[in-house]
């Protein structure tokens, strides 16, 4: 069962925001002194792909009218480019890259294709801004897939990408299953692609089998090799697409591939909203800068709306718990300072913190500060102590939702006021006895 959201610090006008404390830098300790020149932590771009990874997702179906709804919805968050299912996947497919292309957006608008002259017509045809070609190098891909050499994986990538180029627009090569090919035959492809003019290389964490520690050698290797920039593509299947995407930028990589909400082949993608929490702890002023974080909370209701799931408890950001506060320490402490228990700022992300106060490990700070929420200013420290005790009691047979321990508090007050609280205190046995009149 979903616990019961209670107070908010912004629900009235006696606020902790409102109070002015002083607030501890959002920054790590163990951050380097000195900025490694090979990082781009503060110098990155987001090809959003829930339109094309994101249709792979089991129950993903987007009609037209949805596709734009979303691209739109991307496009004022301030993602850099919006990446589209391939144009010869179907009909329709091709109908709305060239929908999509047309509407304007500020965003670039890409298409993901195979590493197939037809397919990148097609792509050329609908009026995208470039086209991101792909081919499958690991042992298992050109044994049970495709069936190609890597001499002929790269002279075909050599000519596909020269004819994106003639063309004038923007043209990425990427292997597929990165990292359970070949090094030196990765290597040998990307350096040649490079060469002929790519604007970026690609790498894909196909399976999700890679280690941030995989992630940071490799991607550190290739910026040696090429002069391009580098788009990684990280599947969570062991849960580490996040920490390979924040572990890639730190290694050289420039471009990120994401969904909302993770939503993908499998398990998914590098979550939006995951990303853009991580990146603005290591950089908020750029992160602030460049993208609406308020619109993360929009996107993601309208992508979970039409793929018929829930946004999970745990969500990063927008998530139900994301910055709810429950323990009777942490309560205080963010109550006197929300740095202690925050590395976020909800306000930065259009959300409010929640401290909940109607359970058996509150603390007496929380149900004072809620005693100062409702103006009950001659309720002293031993009163709020006191409410605070029967509120663990109670909470021993059940949780107590907002309603039932502002019931508690406000007969308590009442009853003090004739010196009986002590006495509605002991009456009261069962949280069923805290409803209203």
């Amino acid at each position: 069962m979903v616990p019961p959201r209670d107070f908010t610090t912004n629900e009235t006008e006696n606020t902790v925001d409102d109070i002015q404390r002083p607030r501890e830098p959002i920054a790590s300790p163990y951050t380097p002194r000195y900025p490694d020149p090979m990082s781009n932590i503060s110098n990155f771009k987001i090809i959003e792909t829930t339109l094309r990874e994101g249709e792979q997702f089991a129950n993903a179906f987007f009609d037209t009218k949805t596709k734009v709804e979303i691209a739109k919805a991307l496009d004022n968050l301030g993602v850099d480019y919006i990446e589209l299912t391939s144009p010869a996947a179907s009909e329709q497919s091709r109908n709305d890259c060239k929908v999509i292309a047309n509407l304007g957006l500020k965003a670039k608008v890409l298409t993901h294709v195979r590493c197939h002259m037809d397919d990148v017509r097609l792509a050329i045809d609908t009026g995208v801004d470039g086209v991101n070609v792909v081919m499958g190098t690991s042992s298992y891909l050109r044994e049970f897939s495709h069936g190609k050499s890597m001499e002929y994986i790269t002279r075909r990538a050599i000519e596909v990408i020269e004819f994106v180029k003639s063309k004038g627009l923007e043209v990425r090569f990427s292997t597929e299953d990165s990292f359970r090919s070949d090094l030196v035959d990765l290597l040998a492809i990307y350096r040649a692609v490079d060469k002929a003019g790519v604007h970026r290389v690609g790498i894909a964490d196909t399976v999700g089998c890679a280690s941030p520690r995989q992630v940071y050698e490799f991607v550190r290797t290739l910026r040696s090799v090429v002069s391009c920039d580098i788009e990684c593509h990280f599947h969570n299947d062991t849960g580490c697409a996040i920490a390979n995407a924040y572990t890639a930028l730190e290694a050289g990589a420039t471009h990120i591939d994401t969904t909302v909400l993770g939503i993908g082949e499998r398990n998914g993608i590098t979550p939006l909203g995951g990303l853009l929490a991580r990146m603005y702890s290591a950089d908020r002023a750029y992160v602030m800068d460049k993208y609406d974080l308020k619109a993360i909370r929009n996107v993601e209701s309208i992508v979970a709306d039409s793929v018929q799931v829930t946004i999970p408890f745990d969500n990063y950001i927008t998530g139900f718990c994301a910055f709810t506060h429950k323990a009777g320490i942490h309560a205080k402490a963010i109550l006197n300072n929300p740095s202690t228990y925050e590395i976020l700022k909800p306000e930065d992300f259009g959300v409010s913190r929640y401290v909940s106060i109607g359970h058996r490990l509150t603390g007496w700070n929380a149900v004072k500060n809620r005693i100062e929420q409702l103006n009950l200013d001659d309720l002293n420290d031993d009163d709020a102590k006191a409410i605070t005790q029967k509120i663990k009691q109670l909470a021993d047979i059940r949780p107590l939702g907002l309603d039932n321990v502002d019931i508690l508090i406000e007969q308590y007050h009442h009853a003090k006021k004739i010196s009986e609280h002590h006495a509605v205190l002991s009456s009261i046995e069962s949280p069923d006895q805290l409803v209203a009149a």
